[in-house]
């Protein structure tokens, strides 16, 4: 018989360590430094896609949705991903631009918390990101129809051969609907977890539009 759900869940570790160190008296003064700091540290760590990363919106009912995204550049305070506009996110963002980005890396027992406001960067900017990305995966783009139900396996696959017959005609080929977006942040927590739960949270909250306030928050 297999394990009821409560029992599977309850045989899984959490949080067991070890977990790097972190000297709460070098904070740097901007968040944007500190999210490198831990960047770096993940990628020497080998951690696993350390720049994939939770996006959540809200819709037009207030219902939150949360996917994983890929962070394409982070500048400052900054951090871009890029979508389409016809995607359900990208709806969501036209109607509501503030957003909520999560890195979680569990080897390192570190999570990175960002609130902000998406800025989407024109065309110039969508057309340099889209050119940058595979031929598959600029056809998948090209087609259109991201988030809508698929009634046709073979409609799709069909779809993807005469955009990718498109792109070998015309590498230079872009979609207008593919946007670059970037998020200002405005608040942004680090989260280091602790095996006895005594977490680590460094809170960064900007405030008069440039400056940044530290705080220290219970775990």
């Amino acid at each position: 018989m297999s394990d009821k759900p409560i029992e599977l869940l309850q045989r899984l570790k959490s949080l067991s360590g070890p977990f790097p160190t972190w000297d709460m008296g070098q904070l740097p003064d901007r968040p944007g430094k500190l999210f490198l700091e831990w960047l770096r540290l993940a990628v020497e760590n080998e951690v696993k896609e350390p720049h994939a990363m939770t996006i959540s919106t809200v819709d037009q009912d207030g219902y939150p949705d949360a996917r994983v995204l890929i962070l394409k550049n982070v500048i400052d305070e900054t951090f871009y991903f890029a979508s389409s506009s016809e995607s359900r996110k990208g709806q969501q963002l036209k109607e509501n631009p503030h957003v909520a980005l999560t890195f979680y890396w569990p080897s390192l027992g570190r999570q990175i918390r960002i609130r902000g406001i998406a800025e989407d960067r024109g065309d110039e900017a969508g057309a340099d990101d889209f050119r940058k990305r595979s031929a598959g995966a600029r056809a998948v783009a090209m087609t259109g129809h991201q988030s809508e139900v698929l009634d046709s396996e073979e409609l799709l696959n069909s779809s993807i051969k005469a955009q990718k017959e498109k792109i070998r005609r015309d590498p230079s080929v872009v979609t207008p609907h593919w946007r670059l977006y970037a998020v200002n942040a405005q608040e942004v927590e680090f989260w280091q977890g602790d095996s006895e739960r005594k977490h680590v949270r460094v809170q960064y909250v900007k405030q008069d539009g440039q400056q940044w306030k530290t705080l220290k928050l219970w775990p």
